[in-house]
């Protein structure tokens, strides 16, 4: 069975107060947001040169691995625009119809953002091809003989697309993109401000020394930093005085099972198991993904992107390695 994971980097959608409060603690502008400076320079830029020209952006083109700030991003460009954002996602859009029916919707200058943009159908794909072009809709009226094609104008807008795997888009979508951006993994020092910020915005007393431990157990992502702000904040609640100090936090992170690293249970339950199992050769993902009950794209995309950062896990041609760096960790 799948261990539940405090340090997932998926939006947890069975909890409707705790989404209130992300969408809360995301930047609306530039000036707001923390990390990813080569990405806010190349985006200023274009914002600035669209604004000066009265255009729309360029179709721009955001993916990295999940909590990094995608969809954040997409709203802080559409902020600094000065435009309406639409916000969907590529599972959402079944049908031409339903691409259609959002397209004619939008005005000049809007915002349409796609979010796992790789999850979009083919015939979906098709229609957005013109709209992105040439800003045209071509749909068919009617069934068999009488059938026609109709191609109608649509308002000058920008999609920006997010996605963790930039390699499942399909050549002819990714080449419609005017820019196209990978959001890294942070600093801890980034992360420590974010997590100040957050601490402000909840309106919680956070020290210094309590905002680096929990940094270090971040894994590096955003999602991950405020999720557990928020965990250890009601820990203080509930066990202390409100106050998130350094001994709150650490018997807090202990509780939750996380290491020094922000390895979780789950991570930890994985490497020993690979370790265990089959030593220093190579894991199959299907195999991986037999070990801990998850499916082989939730290895891809939410255990390995940091095990690979933290160098403790290597990919070689016949699959995945555990490192002498994760053999002396699990060892402490």
């Amino acid at each position: 069975m799948a261990i539940e994971r405090i340090v997932d980097t998926g939006i947890h959608d069975e909890d409707a107060d705790e989404q209130v409060i992300e969408v809360t603690l995301r930047p609306q502008h530039f000036d707001e947001y923390v990390g990813q400076e080569r990405l806010k320079k190349n985006l200023k830029l274009a914002i600035e040169a669209a604004k000066k020209r009265s255009e729309p952006m360029d179709h721009v083109l955001l993916y990295g691995p999940p909590g990094l700030g995608k969809t954040t991003m997409a709203t802080v460009i559409a902020n600094e625009m000065g435009t309406q954002i639409r916000v969907t996602s590529g599972p959402a859009i079944e049908k031409a119809g339903d691409l259609a029916s959002i397209l004619t919707n939008l005005a000049d200058g809007d915002v349409l953002f796609i979010d796992e943009i790789h999850r979009l159908g083919r015939a979906v794909e098709e229609v957005l091809y013109s709209a992105m072009e040439d800003y045209k809709l071509d749909i068919v009226i009617g069934k068999g003989p009488a059938a026609r094609s109709v191609r109608l104008d649509l308002p000058k807008f920008t999609v920006i697309g997010a996605t963790t795997r930039t390699g499942s888009l399909a050549a002819p979508l990714r080449d419609r993109f005017g820019h196209i951006h990978r959001l890294e993994f942070y600093s801890p020092e980034e992360i420590e401000r974010i997590i100040k910020r957050a601490a402000r915005l909840l309106d919680s007393k956070i020290d210094s020394k309590a905002a680096e431990s929990l940094s270090t157990r971040a894994r590096l992502t955003p999602r991950i930093a405020n999720r557990l702000l928020k965990r250890v904040r009601d820990y203080a609640d509930v066990n202390g005085d409100g106050i998130i100090d350094y001994p709150t936090t650490e018997k807090a992170l202990e509780l939750l099972e996380i290491d020094e690293l922000g390895l979780d249970p789950a991570d930890r339950n994985l490497l020993k198991a690979m370790l265990e199992n089959y030593g220093d050769n190579p894991v199959g993902l299907t195999t991986m993904a037999a070990l801990t009950g998850d499916e082989a794209t939730t290895i891809e995309d939410f255990y390995e992107p940091y095990l690979l950062q933290l160098g403790f896990i290597e990919r070689t041609p016949r699959g995945r390695r555990v490192t002498p760096k994760a053999k002396r960790h699990l060892q402490k």
